[in-house]
């Protein structure tokens, strides 16, 4: 085959649109080496092509895009029509995502829940504690009422109001085999903030001379108003004074709030 010939056979275009086979494009190299006038003509090809965008319309002879065509072996058929691709990974890798962060949520807020219900019933533990506490020395304190009312070995020594507050009132109760002394302080005011009732043993003769057994702390507190004191087994009178808290050496006179001989 010639130079003409083979210019005109359509191979060439063929291996300017990349559709030779590999020994076929070896081929075309080699002639276009050896033969300028086939250079010439692929670069004639190269640049009709380029022109195609401008002008729609291949710089090609009838006769070559025939022979194109036969090689291509091209035939009317209907068009395939393609239906898009359903990327169903991709869609289950997002649902899993999504699941995982729910299940996340859930157990988080699962969690918190837990967390708060722990936390509520430590609460609530505490506050039973608390009140199961409250009870217990209540009903002590209870009991002790009553075993300090209802033991006949006790001397009950009823102490009246004075100036500074005559509607006060109170008892003593002193076992005098034991020297055990209770105060009932139901009928005295609570004490003002910073201030403690004080309780004195006094020995009216030769002299008066008060000794302090004790202090009724915790006066809120104790709902029975009854408080165990300090023992004394010489008591002439019994008085009551309202002092600083952590009480005084002395009483304070213009501070006694009942005052009772025995």
């Amino acid at each position: 085959m010639d130079k003409k010939q083979y210019i005109e056979s359509g191979i060439l275009e063929l291996y300017v649109y990349g559709l030779l086979s590999e020994t076929e494009n070896l081929e075309v190299s080699q002639m276009a080496k050896e033969h300028q006038d086939i250079a010439a003509e692929i670069i004639s090809i190269e640049t009709a092509i380029v022109n195609l965008s401008t002008s729609f319309s291949p710089f090609l002879s009838a006769d070559n895009f025939e022979k194109i065509k036969a090689k291509l072996d091209l035939k009317y058929s209907k068009v395939i029509e393609m239906k898009p691709r359903n990327n169903w990974s991709q869609y289950v890798g997002w649902a899993a995502a999504v699941v995982l962060l729910v299940g996340i949520g859930y157990q988080y807020t699962q969690l918190s829940e837990t967390q708060n219900q722990v936390a509520t019933a430590e609460k609530e533990k505490t506050n039973l504690q608390d009140t199961l506490v409250n009870l217990k020395l209540k009903n002590q304190q209870t009991l002790i009422a009553l075993m300090v009312v209802r033991d006949e070995k006790n001397t009950v020594i009823n102490l009246g109001g004075q100036a500074v507050s005559p509607k006060s009132f109170a008892k003593i109760y002193w076992n005098k085999e034991t020297q055990v002394v209770y105060v009932d302080a139901t009928g005295l005011p609570e004490p003002p903030k910073g201030m403690v009732y004080q309780i004195w043993s006094l020995k009216l003769l030769p002299q008066l001379t008060p000794t302090s057994i004790g202090l009724l702390s915790d006066f809120n507190a104790n709902k029975e108003k009854i408080f165990a004191v300090e023992k004394t087994g010489d008591a002439e009178a019994f008085g009551i004074t309202l002092e600083p808290a952590g009480g005084s050496k002395g009483p304070t006179m213009e501070q006694l709030y009942t005052l009772g001989k025995v």
